[in-house]
């Protein structure tokens, strides 16, 4: 018989709970008991949903981030913040975000820095970890889940992170390597192996993602080493990787002395095959057959005849479960009443994939016969999508062929460009600007949400947001800004927003997905082929700049960045999809030029984020990546100066494209970094202009005047005055007026400072 499984569930519930509950706690609204007992609350929820299965995860939940829980479980938090007075609970949030509810505003902590989880919009807390670190276990919310489980009679199989890749992931702080650590840190981890099984757990699921990366030889020996010494403990261990496919550690995962493995069977299905042959019996293996990661139904009459003769020879060997966590995808589709029927049918959501794991098992077990109409349901939709005539476009596919690659360069090089742009915009040293977004009120979304129900007017609607784009201007002209936004008022997302007014995509009610914390976002569908059927932010943008006489910039989101926050078509090429979206932003920039804009920004927040994890696959994927914002950034005048904005990753092996991307300005977060992202940008020579974040947004903490001047001085050393921003390190979408007001106001301040000092040298 087949066994079925899952590697983690949504943690934000059914109608965001999570979020609602966290931020209500921060405001001090609500108690920690309260707290935990929502998230208690979701727990079962989520267990219930998944009841089908033969065994249910447990730690897979997390009020922030599952990598900062595992390293408050293995006592590793840095001094700045385990040094704090208060609780535990008060510490986890210190790093989350700076600040527990505790504190009070001149209470603040630095926050740990975020990256992307792998190659997904999931953003983790960084560890931060030295020769000085202590391991020391707190095992206390994993087997409060446990107890939990118990208590509600669930078949539970507990997750944790594995100690390599914890190590992989984290920051090291002094001159340490990150496996000279590990002999300390296994002992921890055999602590917390017999803590489960003395609580019941027979199973544990070790996730090590960082087998479908490239490993060193020392890093391939030291899992060796490492499972070698956990195999000692009583409890059975399933490795679980994802992700991608093994290649060169296919072998090692395979004779690592566990008692089970999970592969990603939707990106390593070539390798089933292989791991089949090469697993030494009675090892267990799991088989990620159900895409985790994006929202299309499975065949499953094809799946089923797969993985046949797999069952035939594993037997009782073969689990099955989705290829990683379902946390990146939303939690059911049940609750989309307003979603186009057509597309609906061509979709399955967290609930529904389960659904489509029990089916594929019952096949197996039972014969397809025991699940005849499930199957047949599955056919008929997948035939209705490949049938359906709003997936192709002749025009755009034939206007993406014939585009003349001359339009994706600019007609000077930044060189020459610079000086023209400077005689035009008149700009100070040191200009200052916001990365586009400002504070989300209620006001501003309770007037969206009257307008998409139809309870206002277009023309009402359009005097709000002109009225909040009036006051964003004021506010940043009190403030002394040099380069202003309009603030965005009329954008649900970065994203979505543009996806509404582009053919081809669709739209989910409630298909949010976790991006960090509290921060849920609702990915597009991204079904057929894309075009740009009207203007998007022109009048927006042209209205904002007859308010000031200071330059407005025009914002738009990348082509790579509404590829990668998307729900994707799975039925061509990403990078066919991706130039599709360049023609289209490509227009749009073009129409913001002609409108009289002379700044327009071009987010790329998502290039690094699409980087695939094999550093072999690299230049197919930059090639093409580059080449979708070349198309749609260079058609523009030396005049028009092109800023693009990336934040939360490791840009220092690509700097190369980046560069190759010709923006004149790049923004990007340096805060958390503690500049070593920076410093990169120095060690390259990095040609253009550049605008570090002064400060990090995703924290309450307001910096201050001296703190940020001193930051400046920092800065100022790595890139020249002439060719350095100052501006915070992301949008303000997510923070209040009361905390962007001082924290602009201090921003300004301090570049006056800088501002003098410089004059001063030069003088």
């Amino acid at each position: 018989m087949v066994t079925t499984h899952n590697l983690g569930f949504p943690r934000i519930g059914a109608q965001r709970e999570l979020k609602f509950a966290l931020e209500r706690y921060w405001r001090g609204e609500l108690s920690s008991t309260e707290l935990n007992e929502t998230a208690d609350a979701i727990k079962v929820s989520n267990w219930q949903t998944q009841q089908t299965l033969d065994w249910i995860p447990v730690g897979d939940f997390s009020l922030y981030d599952h990598v900062l829980d595992m390293a408050a479980t293995l006592g590793a938090l840095p001094d700045r913040i385990s040094a704090t007075a208060g609780e535990p609970l008060d510490h986890y949030f210190r790093m989350a975000r700076g600040r527990s509810p505790s504190d009070s505003a001149c209470q603040c902590s630095r926050a740990g820095a975020m990256l992307k989880w792998f190659n997904t919009n999931y953003h983790y807390i960084v560890p931060e970890l030295n020769a000085d670190t202590d391991f020391t276990l707190n095992s206390s919310r994993l087997i409060r889940e446990v107890q939990l489980a118990h208590a509600h009679q669930i078949t539970f199989k507990p997750v944790i992170i594995g100690p390599l890749t914890f190590l992989a992931l984290s920051k090291i702080t002094d001159q340490s390597e990150a496996l000279d650590l590990l002999a300390r840190l296994l002992p921890v981890y055999g602590q917390l192996l017999n803590q489960l099984h003395d609580h019941g757990a027979t199973w544990v699921q070790i996730d090590e993602p960082i087998l479908a990366t490239d490993l060193s030889f020392a890093w391939q020996r030291a899992f060796e080493a490492s499972y070698h010494q956990l195999q000692a403990s009583p409890i059975k261990i399933i490795l679980t990787t994802y992700f991608g496919e093994l290649r060169s550690n296919l072998r090692l995962a395979c004779e690592l002395p566990v008692a089970g493995l999970h592969i990603d069977g939707v990106d390593g299905a070539d390798e089933i095959g292989r791991v089949v042959d090469w697993l030494p019996s009675p090892k267990i293996l799991s088989l990620g057959i159900i895409n985790g990661r994006n929202i299309w139904k499975t065949d499953l009459t094809e799946l089923v005849e797969r993985l046949t003769p797999y069952a035939d020879k594993l037997g009782e060997r073969l689990w099955l479960a989705p290829s990683c966590s379902l946390l990146h995808v939303p939690i059911d589709l049940d609750s989309e009443q307003s979603l186009d029927a057509e597309v609906k049918n061509w979709l399955a959501f967290g609930k529904q994939k389960i659904a489509e794991l029990t089916t594929v098992a019952t096949a197996l077990n039972e014969g397809p016969g025991a699940v005849a109409q499930e199957l047949a349901a599955n056919r008929l939709a997948l035939a209705s999508r490949k049938a359906s005539d709003r997936l192709n476009n002749s025009a755009v596919r034939n206007a993406v062929a014939q585009f003349d690659v001359a339009g994706a360069q600019r007609k000077s090089p930044y060189a020459v460009r610079a000086p023209i742009q400077q005689t035009r915009l008149q700009l100070p040293e040191l200009p200052t600007t916001t990365i586009g977004s400002f504070p989300q009120t209620a006001e501003i979304r309770q007037n969206r949400r009257r307008f998409k129900n139809g309870d206002c007017s277009a023309d009402d609607y359009e005097r709000e947001i002109k009225a909040e784009i009036a006051r964003a201007i004021q506010r940043q002209e009190e403030l002394g800004l040099d380069v202003l936004v309009h603030g965005e008022a009329e954008r649900n997302d970065m994203v979505e927003y543009f996806g509404e007014q582009l053919d081809g995509f669709a739209f989910s009610q409630f298909g949010w997905v976790q991006s960090y914390g509290s921060r849920c976002v609702k990915p597009p569908l991204l079904y057929g082929d894309i075009s740009r059927k009207q203007d998007m932010t022109v009048a927006w943008a042209r209205y904002a700049n007859s308010l000031t006489t200071k330059p407005v910039k025009g914002m738009l989101t990348g082509p790579v960045t509404l590829l990668n926050w998307s729900f994707v078509r799975d039925d061509q090429a990403r990078a066919d999809t991706c130039w599709q979206l360049a023609h289209a932003i490509r227009g749009e920039v073009l129409a913001l030029e002609q409108a009289g804009i002379e700044i327009i920004q071009i987010d790329e927040a998502a290039l690094r984020e699409g980087l695939p994890l094999r550093k072999a696959d690299w230049a197919a994927y930059l090639d093409w990546a580059i080449q979708a914002f070349r198309i749609c950034a260079n058609g523009v005048q030396d005049t028009t100066q092109i800023h693009t904005h990336m934040c939360y990753s490791e840009f220092n092996d690509i700097l190369p494209a980046i560069a190759d991307m010709d923006a004149d300005v790049i923004t990007i977060e340096a805060s958390r970094s503690n500049l070593k992202l920076l410093t990169a940008f120095k060690d390259f020579a990095y040609p253009n202009a550049i605008g570090p974040g002064l400060y990090d947004i995703h924290s309450p903490n307001i910096p201050g005047v001296n703190e940020l001047a001193e930051l400046m001085k920092s800065f100022q050393a790595l890139v020249p005055t002439n060719r350095l921003w100052i501006n915070p390190d992301c949008g303000l979408k997510t923070r209040q007026w009361d905390e962007v007001i001082p924290a602009l106001t201090n921003m300004v301040a301090a570049t006056r400072v800088a501002r003098s000092a410089y004059s001063k040298d030069v003088a």
